[in-house]
């Protein structure tokens, strides 16, 4: 058999290896959604606004001259700081099922780490908690949504056999819309008390223009505060909420955007979501060229959607425990039903956030899928 090497991750022609290894590693796997090798470059660059605040290091497992597996060292300063600790953390971590393979590239992670002072591997995660993030543990039958990581179940045994202990889970739901014949009066009724009681109000946007020129990043800040106690929370530069506004804004159906404002006009809640294009981009399978960007053009703005992935609901912490979120879904839900939803299907949501979790329980669904992430002293 050819020897195992760990070779860090130098030139452009590698770069593009590591990035590429992941759909070969996947390929004919209906449940993997594959990503862009061009969102991943960018996020790999200067382009991305948390490079100012992080570092990282790429490694690609050889066998022979085969790769192998791969994985990405994180060490991000301004969440260290915010969280009072020293994770290196590690992600894009995908082999074959060979634990030489998997130990060396976490070796591999570890020595980089230790040797800048960390403490503790972290993983899988990405530079921020707006990157993919947490191990598919149960539910891999199942097409994950374009934000989210996709594993083999060989992968729990691997980070078993390294020594990681679980430090959270989250859970994601498939909620059944087309269950739903008459949306709860008593949701509906709740949102109006609430928008009442508090003097709260839906500001309806219909254009990322519109959504800037009214509110500029209000809608990043709102997020950052109300995600402020979640999981490897790092709180938002201005440039991160610049990056994140030209990257997503573009692809939104502003349909569904819900804005909950106050008297002030300021924002208090808000809710998004966008179709599902995960079959869109298994057909690209991480290129949009030569016609790929059509189809997933068509997917973003169609009339009919099968399958609808929410991505975020966020209250601003002085205006949780208010039942802002039925406002949101009151709103979402004649939407729902215009564009045919069939399913639901929600972000990965802690384990200890349980009033997110109730916000979808109160409906017909199924809790289809868990993830975790894992924690290890080096």
């Amino acid at each position: 058999m050819p020897m195992l090497e760990v070779r860090p991750v130098r030139t452009k022609k590698e770069r593009k290896t590591f990035i590429q290894f992941a759909n070969k590693l996947y390929k004919g796997c209906p449940y993997y959604c594959p990503t862009l090798d061009s969102d991943e470059l960018a996020t790999f660059s200067e382009k991305n606004p948390v490079m100012e605040f992080s570092e990282y290091a790429l490694f690609l497992a050889y066998r022979g001259e085969e790769v192998v597996g791969r994985i990405a060292g994180i060490i991000n300063h301004k969440a260290n700081e915010h969280w009072h600790n020293h994770h290196v953390r590690f992600g894009w971590f995908d082999f074959i099922d060979d634990f030489a393979v998997s130990k060396a590239l976490l070796d591999a992670v570890k020595t980089w780490g230790k040797a800048r002072g960390m403490r503790e591997m972290n993983g899988p995660v990405g530079f921020t908690d707006m990157d993919k993030e947490g191990l598919v543990i149960e539910g891999y039958e199942y097409l994950v949504p374009m934000a989210v990581l996709y594993n083999y179940p060989y992968y729990v045994k691997h980070f078993e056999a390294y020594g990681f202990r679980k430090e959270t889970d989250w859970h994601e739901f498939q909620v059944y819309v087309d269950q739903i014949e008459v949306f709860p009066e008593r949701i509906t009724r709740g949102a109006q008390i609430v928008a009442d009681r508090y003097n709260l109000h839906i500001h309806k946007v219909h254009s990322a223009k519109e959504l800037l020129h009214t509110f500029g990043t209000e809608y990043f800040d709102v997020l950052s505060d109300a995600y402020s106690v979640l999981y490897n929370y790092q709180p938002l530069t201005q440039k991160q909420k610049d990056y994140y506004s030209k990257m997503y804004f573009p692809l939104i159906n502003f349909d569904f955007v819900s804005i909950v404002c106050n008297e002030k006009e300021e924002i208090v809640g808000l809710g998004l979501g966008m179709p599902d294009i995960s079959k869109q981009l298994q057909e690209a399978n991480g290129s949009l060229l030569p016609f790929h960007w059509i189809s997933l053009l068509r997917a973003l703005r169609s009339k009919h959607i099968d399958v609808f992935n929410t991505l975020l609901i966020a209250v601003r912490p002085d205006y949780q425990d208010k039942g802002v979120p039925s406002m949101i879904f009151a709103e979402q839900f004649p939407y729902y039903k215009q564009y045919g939803v069939k399913i639901l299907e929600t972000t990965s949501i802690l384990e200890t956030n349980t009033k997110n979790i109730a916000n979808f329980t109160v409906f017909p669904h199924k809790q289809h899928r868990t993830r975790r992430a894992y924690i290890k002293e080096i």
